[in-house]
């Protein structure tokens, strides 16, 4: 009897060895659910799915409906991101993007604008300079938070929903009660102190377009201090850190 199929359009996220020549595919399907599947033979060199399904790839994929796992039975390359593999810079940035995504999405959990966005941050760090790769990575990871429901507070205090007014210097900020902490609510809710100046990168971050933000210059303190604030957030509101982020943080401190 033949097995059912159907096609779907997925960003390829991780890949695993499966036996001598397969592998397991860990995929964003187009709307936002997590796509897993087995692609026979791919790590043959002869094989057409080696150049299909790279990580980072966009592919339209036909799956055959499988006792555990889906099979692929074709693929056709979309949108290929090569320049991302190609480039050390780009590799280690887009690689924490790739882990979150593949911690946050879930099979039969819809959410198709986590889809967009991610394509939209991969093909402008295709053609972007190296050096933009780690702003892109940061604004990529706060903006996956914002659409799973982890957005932080940057403006109003968690404690008591009051706006904590800017000032120059350091804000209180409770990464375990999702943001900013008023005077009044530092007594009783946990937080630490993290520059006004860094928040309110994460604030440009969240709120502008990945093309402007190719456009922005922050240096490597910056960028470092903005990595170390979304791996804080993940372990925070995920339980554990993204090993690929720890690798980038050591990668971008100047």
């Amino acid at each position: 009897m033949a097995q059912p199929t159907y096609t779907a359009d997925c960003l390829v996220l991780n890949k695993t060895k499966l036996g001598e020549t397969d592998l397991i595919l860990t995929c964003l399907a187009a709307d936002g659910q997590q796509l897993r599947f087995v692609a026979k033979g791919a790590r043959k060199p002869s094989s057409s799915f080696s150049s299909r399904l790279e990580l980072y790839a966009v592919a339209h994929v036909l799956l055959a409906r499988g006792k555990s796992l889906d099979i692929c039975k074709e693929a056709r390359l979309v949108q290929g991101n090569t320049a991302i593999r190609r480039s050390l810079e780009k590799a280690t940035a887009a690689a924490p993007m790739a882990q979150l995504l593949a911690r946050v999405s879930q099979d039969g959990l819809e959410n198709p604008k986590l889809y967009d966005m991610t394509l939209a941050a991969l093909e402008c760090m295709e053609h972007a300079p190296d050096n933009k790769s780690t702003l892109l990575c940061a604004a990529h990871l706060l903006k996956t938070f914002a659409f799973c429901g982890l957005a932080p507070s940057l403006h109003v205090c968690v404690g008591c929903g009051s706006t904590v007014a800017e000032e120059g210097g350091g804000v209180r900020f409770s990464f375990q009660e999702g943001g900013v902490v008023c005077a009044s609510c530092k007594a009783h809710v946990p937080a630490q102190e993290v520059p006004q100046a860094l928040l309110q990168w994460a604030d440009l971050l969240l709120h502008t377009r990945f093309a402007d933000i190719a456009q922005l210059q922050a240096n490597a303190q910056v960028e470092s201090a903005l990595l170390a604030l979304c791996q804080s957030w993940n372990q925070a509101h995920l339980g554990s850190p993204l090993k690929a982020l720890d690798f980038l943080i050591t990668f971008a401190q100047p």
